[in-house]
C-alpha cells in the first residue's frame, strides 16, 4: 500500500511539473500585442432593398494567445440605392458602424473564424437610426494581409449583406 502511494505521488509530481513547463514555455514563445488593420469591403445585400454596398474600416486586435484575440472595429459603410417592394426608390443609406468583436485561429494559425457584435450610426440622407449589428465570419490572415467573408445584419435598418473584406495589417 505504501509503494502505491508513493508510486501515485510521484506520478502526480511529475505530470504537474510538465504541466507547469509548459505553461511556461508557451507564455514565452508567444508575444502578446496589438495589430492594426485598414481594410476595404464590399458587399451584396441579400434582400431586394439596396444594390449593393462599399466601405472602408480600422480594426485594432488585441491578441490573447497565438490562436485567439479581441476585436474593436469602426469605419464607413455605404449601401447604395435600390428599390423598395413597391418599385420606389430607396436613398442611398450611410453608417458608421461599431463592432467588438472575438477572433480564433483554428487551422495553421492563419485560417479563423470570427464573431462581432455593435452598432450602426446611420449618418447620410436624413436617417436618424441606430441599429443592432452582428456579424459571423470566416478568414485567412498572414503578416500582413487579412481577407475574410462576412454576413453582417442590421436589425433597424432592414437588410443584411454578405460582404468581403481586404486588409492590410501590422504589428503596433
Amino acid at each position: 500500500m505504501k509503494k502505491l502511494q508513493m508510486l501515485c505521488l510521484a506520478a502526480f509530481t511529475f505530470l504537474f511539473a510538465n504541466t507547469t513547463f509548459a505553461q511556461e514555455t508557451e507564455a514565452t514563445n508567444y508575444d502578446q500585442g496589438f495589430r492594426l488593420g485598414f481594410g476595404l469591403n464590399g458587399g451584396l445585400p441579400t434582400d431586394n432593398d439596396y444594390d449593393w454596398s462599399l466601405g472602408g474600416d480600422v480594426r485594432l486586435q488585441y491578441d490573447l494567445s497565438k490562436k485567439t484575440s479581441l476585436t474593436l472595429t469602426t469605419g464607413f459603410t455605404n449601401l447604395f440605392m435600390g428599390k423598395d417592394d413597391l418599385g420606389n426608390d430607396i436613398k442611398d443609406l450611410g453608417f458608421i458602424p461599431a463592432k467588438a468583436g472575438f477572433k480564433a485561429f483554428v487551422l495553421k494559425d492563419q485560417f479563423y473564424v470570427l464573431g462581432e457584435l455593435g452598432a450602426g450610426f446611420a449618418v447620410t440622407n436624413g436617417y436618424d437610426k441606430t441599429t443592432f449589428l452582428w456579424a459571423p465570419g470566416i478568414g485567412y490572415a498572414n503578416k500582413y494581409i487579412d481577407l475574410s467573408v462576412r454576413y453582417e445584419d442590421y436589425h433597424d435598418f432592414r437588410t443584411n449583406q454578405v460582404a468581403l473584406r481586404v486588409a492590410y495589417g501590422f504589428q503596433l
